[in-house]
């Protein structure tokens, strides 16, 4: 069994036990640097990072191979990586960059298995006559065309 198979077992076990975190990120260095990012559904404590740091350290042999051990909770401006995530964001405010180069900032509506609903309001000519109205826009936007999607924070 590799170290980074090693780890990965660990993390599920840690995982497994707190069914409310998920995996954001995992990455291992050739320096044995092990980066682990975390989300949960209802957010994530200093206690969580904690108790999954625990499991792997606690679990891993530094005689037979040195490392070093960082867990943290996804921040607030790391883009969105899992369908998990974008459930959790329903309601908020996405600003999404398609793979063609488009930026769409609109409420995230819905999170499907294999794409997101967003929906916003722009200001578009009239059809008939001169002016604006304001139009409500939907649109489905599959996971493979996201390129970055990161949830905006609205002070009130």
């Amino acid at each position: 069994m590799t170290f980074k198979e090693k780890v990965e077992g660990l993390l599920k076990q840690g995982l497994d036990e707190n069914p409310s975190l998920f995996l954001v990120d995992l990455n291992i260095s050739d320096s044995y640097k092990i980066t682990v990012t975390l989300d949960g559904d209802n957010g994530v404590t200093l206690q969580d990072c904690i108790d999954i740091s625990r499991v792997i350290d606690q679990n891993l042999d530094r005689e037979e191979q040195d490392f070093s051990l960082e867990v943290a909770s996804a921040g607030v401006s790391s883009p969105l990586k899992n369908i998990r995530q974008f459930k959790k964001n329903i309601g908020r405010t996405l600003k999404v960059k398609t793979q063609s180069g488009e930026t769409i900032e609109a409420e995230l509506v819905d999170a499907k298995e294999d794409f997101i609903i967003l929906k916003w309001k722009s200001r578009e000519p009239k059809k008939i006559g001169k002016g604006k109205e304001t139009v409500e826009n939907q649109r489905e936007i599959s996971y493979s065309e996201i390129k970055e999607a990161i949830v905006t924070i609205i002070f009130n």
